[in-house]
């Protein structure tokens, strides 16, 4: 008995085209290595779902290659030199393999596999290639040249997409340059006060984001910033493949994560501000200590974080720095950068809230001034749509990979995507759970077992 997933995968591709039903069940028996069960417990023999596995690991290191850093380390930084040439071996690819390529005004590149009825909302996939100083080559590049991948699998297949299918290059997912994270599919899913403030936004080196963007190629008004919005009915759904970033699967010897949940961080600035002075001349009891101040705020976020009773939540001091920054003078600024996350958006908040009393505080008992507490962005958590995770389980179990569900205590472009979106993601194993550090790695077969699924669950969504 031939299955219904598979029948329609296949013999959808062939009507279109005109073929026979026998054609169409000698494609599917190609494309699915045998027939399917109806309840997607799939025979457990190896699908025919060809990954290059050799080609897919020589594109992650040809990518690797365009880094500001020594290997093995990567560092590649939105509209940098080495992020231009990235982009060009990105749209190669896409041309390669018969794409449809364009990018919008901020770099945001979308090869589109057209459906024959293209009309639909595509399905689509995609990641980020910019990498933060000294980090690994696999973080977001999976996702890249893994769905290149897996578009590449189901043309090879035989198969015919009914809805297109788009493999989407975020533009600068890392906060590396302009400190602000996600900013392709930020503006994307319509954000507003960001296309405004873009307009004013500088770099460390006083290089506006215009004028950095117009380095790289792309010449914006500020007016073009909102032609980056897409519509709500532009993607049928958006389903991004990853490492981990953590140690779960590799530890328990899991192949597949399916999300169910993103957590979103809120990111916060602080400053004290005290009167400094000689370290051996001014006494304690006179001190007006703003390092200290910092110090104590950062134990703070530790036990408000540690008191939310959830293991989900958590937060970092990430960015520490004192003023004027010499070992005989007493810390007259501090400056803190937080990040606090949970899949509980209110008990974030409340977090928050508590780590912003605290610096009320402290500022009080040290006798210095807290001259700023500025929340920079509190992004809401996302959830996976069920029917994504139905797809995402379903291709797993058809290609008999164990799997588990769980949540992405990172972020990504796809908790951005899922304001536009039914979303869902895919993590694979990588070493260690290491990410964003040299070490970073992840197996030529877990790659493979990633691709397959992604693949499935893309082929599968653009028949609904």
């Amino acid at each position: 008995m031939v299955p219904s997933l598979f029948l329609l995968l296949l013999v959808a591709g062939a009507a279109a085209q005109g073929h026979d039903d026998a054609v169409a069940r000698r494609t599917m028996e190609e494309f699915a290595g045998f027939p399917a069960s109806d309840d997607g417990e799939g025979d457990r023999r190896a699908y025919a779902l060809r990954v290059d596995s050799e080609g897919l690991q020589r594109q992650i290191d040809e990518l690797a290659s365009f880094s500001d850093s020594p290997a093995p380390s990567v560092t590649r930084v939105l509209y940098s030199d080495k992020d231009v040439q990235a982009r060009r071996y990105i749209k190669g690819i896409m041309k390669e393999l018969g794409l449809a390529v364009r990018e919008d005004a901020v770099g945001n590149i979308f090869g589109r596999w057209v459906g024959h009825e293209a009309e639909l909302g595509a399905v689509a996939t995609g990641s980020h290639v910019d990498a933060i100083p000294f980090s690994g080559k696999y973080d977001g590049v999976v996702g890249v040249l893994g769905a290149l991948e897996a578009i590449s699998v189901l043309k090879r297949s035989g198969f015919q997409p009914k809805r297109s299918l788009e493999v989407i290059m975020f533009t600068s997912e890392e906060p590396t340059r302009f400190g602000i994270s996600c900013l392709g599919s930020r503006l994307m899913a319509g954000s507003e006060e960001l296309a405004q403030s873009l307009k004013r936004t500088v770099d460390n080196q006083n290089l506006s984001f215009v004028d950095a963007a117009d380095s790289a190629g792309y010449k914006i008004h500020p007016e073009d910033l909102h032609d980056v919005f897409l519509n709500q009915d532009t993607y049928f759904a958006f389903v991004e493949l990853h490492i981990e970033q953590g140690p779960i699967l590799e530890k328990e010897g899991i192949p597949i994560g399916i999300v169910t949940a993103i957590a979103a961080p809120a990111s916060i600035k602080v400053e004290f501000e005290g009167n400094g002075g000689h370290a051996g001349a001014v006494l304690m009891p006179a001190r007006n200590d703003a390092g200290l101040a910092a110090a104590e705020l950062a134990l703070a976020v530790e036990k408000h974080v540690l008191d939310s009773g959830s293991i989900d939540t958590v937060g970092t001091v990430g960015i520490l720095q004192l003023h004027p920054g010499a070992i005989n003078s007493i810390p007259s600024k501090s400056h803190l950068e937080i990040d606090v996350r949970d899949i509980d958006e209110k008990r974030r908040n409340d977090v928050i809230e508590k780590v912003h009393q605290s610096a009320v505080e402290i500022s009080k008992i040290r006798r210095v001034e807290l001259s700023e507490f500025k929340i920079i962005n509190q992004d809401p958590p996302a959830l996976s749509d069920k029917a994504v995770i139905n797809a995402m389980e379903f291709a797993a179990k058809q290609l008999g990979l164990q799997y588990q569900l769980m949540i992405s205590r990172a972020y990504h472009d796809s908790l951005f995507m899922a304001r536009i979106s039914p979303m869902g993601m895919i993590f694979i194993p990588c070493y260690k759970g290491y990410s964003h550090k040299p070490e970073e790695y992840a197996s030529p077969e877990d790659m493979a077992n990633g691709v397959k699924v992604l693949a499935l669950t893309m082929a599968k969504l653009s028949l609904e």
